[in-house]
């Protein structure tokens, strides 16, 4: 058995400790929103966060997520209110959509570790995420945009709270 916390909650898998992470997610704990592209880890299509760092689930065993926290798509607020799934429908990035949930995994851990990136550090966070549809300036624009309003709704809220307190 392998214990970790998945999207919040404690669980355990059965399984061999070799298999990767991805086929645990998909095939036994019907996680099906990390999809499968080319099981190398070149493609990004399986991304998901451990321990918020994204990461590639095709090619991660099990046996490395013991004790550690995963969140994949499914983790993020259902009714798309995240900032990044709102800059998403705003700048209507999905194309043929498959690439998608790795895209937007990787865009939420940009934003968690560096809330105000530049063009050179999007690039290189979202290099490994490859779609087919060919995206990239949409998905560049709702990084952007995401990040600034997180960034506003951060400087927003920082002023209120500090205001409720005087």
């Amino acid at each position: 058995m392998i214990s970790f916390t998945l999207n919040e909650k404690v669980i355990e898998v059965d399984a061999d400790p070799s298999m990767p992470l991805l086929w645990a997610l998909r095939d036994l704990l019907d996680m099906t929103g990390t999809k499968y592209g080319c099981g190398i880890a070149q493609c990004g299509a399986c991304t998901v966060h451990m321990d918020g760092n994204a990461v590639r689930s095709c090619v991660m065993p099990l046996s490395a997520v013991a004790g550690k926290k995963i969140k994949t798509i499914e983790g993020l607020p259902s009714d798309a209110s995240h900032v990044i799934q709102q800059a998403w429908l705003e700048h209507n990035v999905p194309q043929c959509g498959y690439c998608q949930s790795g895209q937007i995994m990787s865009a939420v851990a940009l934003l968690e570790s560096n809330p105000n990136p530049d063009d050179a550090a999007i690039d290189t966070a979202m290099q490994g995420n490859i779609c087919r549809c060919g995206t990239y300036p949409r998905i560049k624009a709702a990084i952007k945009d995401a990040a600034k309003k997180q960034t506003a709704s951060y400087n927003y809220n920082l002023g209120k709270n500090v205001g409720e307190q005087a």
